[in-house]
């Protein structure tokens, strides 16, 4: 049996940024006094000059970036999903995305499996801030082949880029001759019963849960979407022709996230039923990323139960 490779899209990203800056002059890091726990800590070994620390000042850090990007550099600015997304959302809003500058957010530590750092530290509310700024590109890598393809692109990318990352390892899902692609999600398996759209760490999780579908009979398409914003419709109503309903998967609140964003696809052009497993509209506690995990249902046995109850509504 192959061993099972685990690791932390956050320590992917720090890895990133130091290749991405050994072929890149131009690129520049900031971080607001978290870079050991956002792993900027490598970029700023290597490249002393090209990182700034600007302490716990969130909100400054993001102008800051607005301003360096005005002089032609590509910025990429890091600290937690809480403080990148909520506190930092006006000057994300105002002096990054309205004047599209290039500026890439790394936001760490997103979602319920921040685990011990508890509700005010568990963001499960960025990817719908983000979304709401128009021209906000919203990655949300499944694991660390795809956290460092996601680095690259969004370096290539003309304009804002929010990427999530997570503190908890993570099994590998993609091998290293992976393509990866802004806008365009990636179907794992084909099936006709059921669609399950998973992102992030809820993607193993999707994997597995279509293992245990598959056993029971059931045909399932399994679709990796990556990218969140611009969402790839055209998979998603391709989806939802040939199967006729929906499970989402994320590690985020059911409101405002992947499920929203793909309800809002299908109710236009392919109307099906759409189930969503998430968290559901309520704040996280402490405790162990994995038992939070299961306590908030954020795992394969909960997509099986989802996807059954879907096809009773087809």
């Amino acid at each position: 049996m192959a061993e099972v490779i685990k690791t932390a899209t956050r320590d992917a990203y720090g890895k990133a940024l130091v290749e991405l800056g050994e072929k890149n002059k131009n690129v520049v890091v900031l971080d607001a006094d978290l870079a050991a726990a956002t792993k900027t800590g490598a970029f700023k070994k290597a490249f002393p000059e090209r990182f700034f620390d600007t302490g716990i000042a969130e909100s400054n850090m993001m102008s800051l970036a607005g301003g360096l990007a005005t002089t032609g550099y590509t910025v990429f600015a890091s600290t937690f999903a809480m403080f990148a997304a909520g506190r930092a959302f006006e000057q994300v809003r105002n002096t990054i995305a309205y004047p599209h500058l290039n500026v890439k957010i790394g936001a760490t530590h997103a979602g319920i499996s921040v685990g011990e750092d508890g509700a005010s530290h568990q963001c499960c509310e960025d990817i719908a801030l983000m979304r709401s700024i128009p021209g906000m590109v919203i990655i949300n890598p499944a694991d660390d082949i795809e956290a460092r393809a996601a680095v690259f692109a969004a370096a290539e990318h003309d304009g804002p880029v929010y990427m999530r990352f997570g503190r908890l390892a993570v099994p590998r899902v993609f091998d290293e001759n992976y393509k990866f692609e802004i806008g365009k999600a990636v179907t794992l398996e084909e099936g006709t019963d059921v669609t399950i759209i998973a992102t992030g760490l809820m993607v193993n999780e999707a994997i597995e849960a279509t293992k245990a579908l598959k056993a029971e009979g059931i045909s399932v398409e399994l679709i990796n979407m990556h990218t969140i914003k611009p969402l790839d419709k055209e998979t998603v109503i391709k989806a939802a022709k040939k199967t006729g309903c929906i499970v989402t998967a994320e590690e985020h609140n059911v409101i405002g996230g992947l499920g929203s964003a793909v309800s809002e696809a299908v109710c236009e052009e392919c109307p099906v039923p759409v189930v969503k497993v998430g968290v559901n509209d309520t704040f996280g506690k402490s405790g162990p990323a994995v038992d939070l995990l299961h306590i908030y249902g954020l795992d394969a046995e909960n997509i099986v139960k989802h996807a059954k109850i879907a096809i009773s509504k087809k």
